[in-house]
């Protein structure tokens, strides 16, 4: 038989007991560990891109003061955009290939959904 019952019983043990699926649970886990993983890549990539922001800030302020000696050094910005655009494709592709190493269904609920009466 199948009843619905308000979140508040189904926490109270007294009165059910959620029969846990170790499949599901075993998935929620990986997800979850994915997801760490995920945001380990994310939080490497922008640290990467820090330090080159400052690295090119430090190359700029060269190039100033090489223009004030009167040498000149190209830089151009292409080389720049490239740089980010490498680096942003490298973060995807992690991502991409952690998502697909774990590719699993999850579910948006919090709990068991089956549970056994007292």
């Amino acid at each position: 038989d199948h009843f619905y019952v308000c979140s508040g019983h189904l926490k109270d043990r007294g009165f059910c007991t959620p029969i846990v699926d170790e499949a599901e649970a075993a998935a929620k886990k990986k997800k979850e560990e994915l997801d760490r993983e995920i945001e380990l890549i994310k939080a490497e990539y922008a640290e990467k891109l820090k330090k080159r922001k400052k690295s090119k800030d430090s190359k700029k302020k060269e190039k100033s003061n090489e223009k004030d000696k009167g040498k000149e050094k190209e830089y151009s910005k292409d080389d720049e955009d490239d740089d980010e655009a490498k680096a942003e494709k490298e973060k995807n592709e992690k991502i991409k290939a952690i998502t697909d190493k774990g590719a699993t269904t999850a579910s948006d609920d919090d709990g068991p959904r089956i549970f056994t009466l007292q």
